[in-house]
């Protein structure tokens, strides 16, 4: 595969790498400066990255964050 390819691979799935790059660590940190947990026992990081995937993937299948 080119560089090119890859690229634009990438680029298709840019809204669920940032729901996980971006959103997910936002949700976490936010989590912990609140002094807040996460509902259904999970860590606060395994609950950023499922909120931040979901959003991701919404995205991604509407084509739009907004």
């Amino acid at each position: 595969m080119n560089p090119l390819a890859l690229l634009r691979r990438a680029y298709e799935w840019g809204p669920v790498l940032f729901g996980i790059g971006f959103v997910a660590p936002l949700i976490t940190q936010s989590l912990d400066a609140a002094s807040a947990s996460a509902p259904m026992g999970l860590s606060n990081i395994q609950f950023g990255l499922a909120i931040g995937l979901m959003t991701g993937l919404i995205a991604k299948a509407r084509g739009s964050w907004v």
